[in-house]
């Protein structure tokens, strides 16, 4: 298997726990007094997943081989990806429907691709350029902000964006010498352990203990599901470019709004259009990496 092809595939199971997480997080997160509680308790029971099997598969001697530079990245892929952006997405999710909350994330794409051009030099072929416009059409017409009334949640979940789209350019960079699961580690760890002196300073920490079944149930499905995130994400962006795997993390869109739908009750064929333009933008997309794609095909 190349690369390539692992990060891809990855980067689509990537985007399934990605789809399922933000529907299921407005769930659980209502069950806690603050988004802030919430985002923490769930990111500190990942953390403690991924410090367990990165102890498992990382050797010591690759943890020190790890330099002081690369270090104060990892730090700071701490701050901006793993503490901050959650509190002010989790929060936004409180004030937002579902849909609109995700469709901000789901930008991320656009903001990666902007990036990873300019600072690691990616290139796009025409396919891509297309198939991005294509994917970014699809995914306007599935849930845009037409008719949008733009308030602070939205300026929460698009700054929140903005900050995990630095922190994957910053991840790429750091995943060419680092084990994909000590960057993970990283993320979620130091980002941990800011999110915990925030609750400190709030006298809230001691609310961290859940205090009902309901509240440890949502914590450690979460919290489970947010580990399976971040090991599959990091590993798909060691393997493949930056643009490669934010555009297909896209597809967890789709997944998001049919599962609102679904539950809902408002689930209607209106919806199958945009859902095969997106998936046919990220097709296109792909195409310029043909034999990937076929090979991925023949797997599915």
């Amino acid at each position: 298997m190349t690369q390539l092809r692992k990060g891809v595939i990855l980067a689509l199971v990537t985007a399934v726990i990605s789809g399922v997480a933000v529907f299921i997080n407005k769930f659980g997160v209502s069950f806690w007094e603050t988004s802030t509680l919430y985002t923490a308790g769930k990111n500190i029971l990942a953390a403690v997943f991924l410090t367990t099997v990165m102890l498992t598969f990382v050797s010591w001697q690759q943890l020190k081989e790890i330099t002081k530079q690369q270090w104060i990245k990892l730090g700071i892929i701490g701050v901006i990806g793993g503490s901050i952006p959650f509190v002010l997405f989790f929060k936004s999710l409180t004030l937002l429907p579902v849909s609109q909350a995700a469709f901000i994330h789901k930008t991320l794409f656009v903001w990666v691709a902007v990036l990873a051009i300019v600072f690691l030099k990616e290139k796009l072929t025409a396919f891509q350029w297309v198939g991005m416009a294509i994917l970014l059409a699809g995914v306007v017409m599935l849930g845009g902000p037409i008719g949008w009334s733009w308030g602070a949640g939205m300026w929460l979940a698009l700054i929140a964006t903005l900050l995990w789209s630095v922190e994957n350019i910053i991840a790429k960079v750091v995943l060419k010498d680092v084990p994909a699961l000590v960057v993970g580690w990283a993320r979620m760890a130091f980002g941990s352990v800011l999110l915990i002196a925030y609750l400190v300073t709030q006298a809230q920490a001691v609310l961290l203990v859940p205090n009902s079944w309901p509240q440890f149930g949502w914590i450690v499905i979460t919290g489970l599901v947010l580990f399976g995130y971040v090991a599959t994400w990091y590993t798909a962006l060691k393997h493949a470019p930056a643009t490669v795997v934010s555009t297909v993390l896209v597809l967890a869109f789709p997944i998001t709004v049919t599962l609102n739908k679904i539950w809902a009750g408002k689930f209607s064929s209106a919806l199958i259009i945009p859902l095969a333009i997106i998936v046919a933008g990220v097709v296109l997309y792909l195409e310029s990496h043909k034999t990937v794609w076929k090979k991925i095909l023949k797997v599915i």
